[in-house]
């Protein structure tokens, strides 16, 4: 068993990044640091300002807005200044009226807000919003993760300071630098007393994949898959309720459902898909509660070990990372020990390395079904030991090093993707 000092920090660690969001969380890091510049004003903006990374930009140009109806950056910047409240952190928008959205209309029409793209270097996560009222000023930047002040400024005078220019991404998962063998160590074997904290993920994103499934969101995947398409193409089975549920979830989330979610590593997808494929997956079994406890911290602390080396946002779209951490989850309540956790992820680096982030939208839940499918192919591979090998494409022998070459690939040779992405985004 891992030392009490270390299993601590992974505690601390998981608590950091395992936390509910409502709504799509670029959008939503944006009303963040809208809501804390117009506190820091302290009075109603005049005219509001928001410069934004290529990355963040591309994830919330096409995706809806809780309690809103609207898609966009406008009305998130419009209805952080109007209801935000930066102490709700990721759930700032929570207290969103059908009053407010008319209120935030009418900013828009008014042409009080502006966004543009940040020039020159910045991180891959980076906000900042300028709020003006007469003569005073108040700026705020999020930098390196989506709740993570850099810099406060009002009327000239700084208030708070912490970002380097020119520095490179921060670390997304913190300090303490994990390994699979550790993820599965801390997982399967810390007393389950430290861990049941994990069960609110099972509540808060079941719940949501419920409620979609009553409704109208996005392009109904989920109801799609647990309808007439169930019976007449996929059949009545486990695989097609983990994919139902997972997309039912991601329809509500994208398309702007007033509904939390818990993410992972600053995203409500990765923690949608990191949690409902193993949830299912243990219902459907009869797994006991202390299995899915495993299984679900085993599948949360392999995405952030994961999400350490890729950062926060990349070309590489976060259904690979976030599967692959369901597809060791559910390995682990097939019966499998460490030898065939291994053998699912390096199958998930075989098949879904590449699969591109063209930005948030009611889409993802396309790809969110695809990558729980392959968790799954994955997990059935390797309980029957079959295994792509390090004589295959990227795949190494070395767990680690094939994550590595995973992460490689999605932060550093697909930058040029990325920019093609967006490029293409802004020019239809």
């Amino acid at each position: 068993m891992l030392p009490v000092d270390t299993r601590n920090e992974i505690i601390k660690l998981i608590k950091r990044e395992v936390v509910p969001a409502m709504g799509c969380t670029e959008p939503i890091a944006v009303s963040l640091c809208t809501a804390k510049a117009v506190e820091v004003l302290g009075k109603s903006p005049e005219h509001i300002n928001v410069f934004l990374s290529p990355n963040v930009l591309k994830n919330a140009m096409g995706v809806g807005i809780p309690g809103t109806g609207m898609i966009g950056l406008p009305i998130a910047v419009a209805l952080g200044a109007i209801v935000g409240r930066s102490e709700y952190q990721l759930e700032v928008l929570k207290d969103t009226t059908p009053q407010s959205v008319e209120e935030g209309k009418r900013m828009i029409d008014e042409n009080r807000i502006n966004v543009g793209l940040k020039e020159g270097a910045c991180d891959m996560l980076y906000i900042e919003v300028e709020a003006k009222a007469g003569d005073d000023r108040a700026v705020a930047i999020i930098s390196g993760s989506h709740t993570n002040f850099t810099y406060i400024q009002h009327n000239g005078e700084v208030i708070a300071n912490s970002a380097k220019p020119g520095e490179e991404e921060s670390n997304a998962a913190g300090d303490i630098q994990l390994s699979m063998l550790k993820v599965w160590e801390f997982a399967t074997e810390s007393p389950i007393e430290e861990l049941s904290f994990i069960l609110e993920a099972r509540r808060l994103n079941k719940a949501a994949a419920e409620e979609s499934l009553k409704g109208e969101w996005g392009h109904c995947l989920g109801r799609i898959m647990s309808g007439d398409s169930r019976n007449r193409v996929f059949g009545d089975t486990t695989f097609t309720r983990m994919v139902s549920y997972t997309s039912a979830a991601c329809d509500a989330r994208m398309g702007g459902a007033k509904i939390p979610v818990m993410s992972n590593s600053g995203s409500g997808n990765q923690g949608i898909t990191s949690t409902l494929p193993v949830v299912v997956y243990a219902e459907e079994t009869n797994a006991s509660e202390e299995q899915l406890i495993r299984a679900l911290v085993l599948s949360h602390l392999t995405v952030i070990y994961i999400k350490q080396s890729l950062g926060r946002l990349s070309a590489l779209c976060g259904c690979v990372v976030a599967s692959t951490g369901s597809s060791c989850g559910v390995t682990y309540l097939m019966g499998g020990g460490y030898d065939e956790v291994v053998m699912a992820v390096k199958n998930m680096v075989a098949n879904l390395t590449g699969v591109i982030c063209d930005g948030a939208k009611p889409s993802c839940a396309l790809k969110l079904a695809s990558s729980v499918s392959t968790a799954l192919f994955s997990a059935v591979m390797a309980m029957e030991h079959r295994c792509v090998t390090a004589l295959e494409g990227i795949v190494d022998e070395d767990v680690d090093k094939s994550i590595r070459n995973l992460t490689s690939i999605g932060s550093q040779g697909m930058q040029q993707t990325d920019k093609m992405i967006l490029s293409i985004m802004t020019n239809k």
